[in-house]
């Protein structure tokens, strides 16, 4: 095996090219691995994870681009490295040729479309609050892609944008669908009459799609950005969200869903709420249970059931059936014998699970029901010190890694679209021995990754060959619908054709995979004690 590098200087190339030029590599015939990264402290921890990054790149300077492959010998190597300029023109041409007209500015857009009202802005951070605040001077509202934006720049635009009854979606904010509009990573789902409100990107769409799935719909799904909630800004935007699907027609159900909101911002959600007549379903993360208590709010413990309950209020049907489906359902997994007749084979050593999530919500999902479940789990993203890993290039023990956060983001596109980083990690950890599931997730929609399926087979298939007998169990769940664009049903159908659990929902694979580790530790229970009866 031989691994070749180079700096390439004096050259700028968007996240979303290198990530194309370095599956084009990947792709060529005895190349292992390829990276084609910025210059970035972020980006050299990627490839010292890999093992790519070579001495000479210490050379480096911050602009510079750092190409390196590994490969079967040093012919192909050099084949590959000889191939990059061409492929990073070619990918380059075939873009710019296949994009729809880009505005170089906003007055440009305003002029080629004098009708809209919003403006998604998905630019450098630094760039983005003053582009927001253009927007707003021009009665447009507002969604912020972007992230990386100052908390103090946040506080003023959405003060400014509260003024003048206008909407500031964001910074750092995924997914809204409004007006029957899908924007950035969001679901093709049913119209019908339940609003959302979050501070969550993944939230929203684990909760549309399900209610979707479960035959409601949707009349409006507003993110806020994660950071709304919190004491700082003082849930400027989630109020006003608020009161706007209260004075919505077409919305009779509210559906609330974030990390915990300071406590100062959940009791100005309160009082809101005492003015609302329609019916409001709240799921804040990991809130203590007694946060909603004596209110009109119905809470829920997880994006599964609070999407279940909004969907049953709004088709008129009896909420409280939630509740037993669920208790069923769990019944149900515990019962799944193939798996639990699986792990009756695995070695003494394999006893952990390791989570692989592009979601931050439904990791921080995960965790909780982990936490119940199993005990300790780890993460890089976690409010628990005692749970925080020191290295997120390295898991211990039962491990959850949001690779979404930014130390693996910065300088690359979101994982949802490129799932390089992911798929290398799930190799890694199915070498660990003493790893017995890995638990991921699916995130479909518009600006996903269009083929998942293509991308995971493979790898799944390759970790089963790194262990004796492939004894490792992959758990999963897709989050989306069968209208959007990668076509759920076929995803489903390729991860379980190689022999993927896939639950319905984030909660349900997150239970079963914690079941299945119980039956581990269950089982080497039993042995030892067998063993010092002898």
């Amino acid at each position: 095996m031989v691994i070749k590098g180079k700096i390439k200087k004096g050259e700028y190339f968007d996240s979303v090219t290198l990530m194309i030029v370095a599956q084009k590599l990947n792709d060529m015939e005895g190349v292992f691995d390829a990276a084609v990264v910025m210059n970035t402290e972020e980006n050299r921890s990627i490839l010292e994870a890999s093992s790519l990054l070579i001495p000479e790149f210490g050379k480096a300077k911050d602009s510079e681009l750092l190409i390196c492959v590994k490969a079967k010998d040093n012919t192909i190597a050099e084949k590959a490295m000889q191939q990059v300029d061409t492929i990073l023109e070619n990918v380059r041409h075939e873009i710019s040729d296949t994009e729809d007209f880009l505005p170089k500015s906003l007055d440009t857009a305003m002029k080629s479309m004098p009708d809209a009202n919003l403006v998604l802005i998905s630019v450098a951070g630094k760039y983005a609050a003053q582009e927001a605040m253009k927007a707003l001077k021009k009665g447009l509202h507002v969604m912020i892609f972007s992230d990386n934006v100052s908390l103090e720049d946040e506080i003023a635009l959405k003060n400014y944008a509260r003024e003048k009854n206008l909407f500031v979606m964001g910074p750092d904010c995924g997914t809204a669908i409004i007006n029957d509009v899908p924007l950035a990573f969001a679901n093709v789902v049913k119209k019908g009459n339940v609003g959302i409100v979050a501070a969550s990107g993944t939230g929203l769409q684990e909760i549309s799609s399900i209610i979707s799935n479960k035959g409601a719909g949707i009349s409006q799904a507003i993110g806020t950005g994660g950071r709304d909630v919190k004491k700082e800004v003082g849930g400027i935007m989630f109020l006003q969200a608020l009161g706007a699907l209260d004075h919505d027609k077409n919305t009779d159900v509210i559906v609330l869903v974030s990390k915990p909101p300071a406590k100062e911002v959940v009791e100005k959600i309160i009082e809101k709420v005492k003015q609302i007549k329609k019916p409001i379903i709240a799921i804040f993360l990991g809130s203590d249970d007694k946060t909603l208590k004596d209110t009109k709010i119905i809470p829920a413990k997880t994006l599964e059931q609070a999407a279940l309950i909004a969907g049953k209020i709004s088709k008129g049907e009896d909420w409280h059936s939630v509740d037993d489906y669920l208790r069923k359902r769990s019944i149900n997994l515990v019962n799944e014998e193939t798996v639990f007749d699986d792990v009756q084979n695995f070695s003494e050593k394999q006893k952990y699970l390791r989570g692989l999530f592009c979601g931050g919500t439904l990791c921080e999902e995960a965790q909780l029901i982990l936490h119940d479940l199993i005990g300790d789990v780890y993460s890089n993203v976690t409010s628990q010190e005692q749970y925080l890993l020191n290295n997120p290039w390295k898991s211990k023990k039962n491990t959850l890694i949001d690779m979404g956060a930014d130390e693996f983001t910065v300088g690359r596109p979101h994982p949802m679209i490129d799932f390089s980083l992911r798929n290398r990690r799930i190799l890694q950890e199915a070498e660990d021995p003493e790893v017995a599931v890995i638990l991921f997730d699916v995130v479909l929609g518009y600006g996903s990754n269009m083929k998942p399926a293509e991308e995971l087979v493979p790898v799944i298939k390759k970790a089963y060959s790194l262990i004796p007998g492939g004894k490792i169990i992959f758990v999963c769940s897709v989050t989306g619908t069968n209208e959007d664009p990668q076509d759920k049903k076929q995803v489903i159908m390729k991860l379980k054709d190689v022999g993927v659990y896939v639950l319905e929902s984030n909660a349900a694979a997150s239970e079963f995979a914690g079941m299945i580790i119980k039956n581990l530790l269950h089982n080497s229970e039993k042995k030892e004690n067998s063993h010092g009866n002898k």
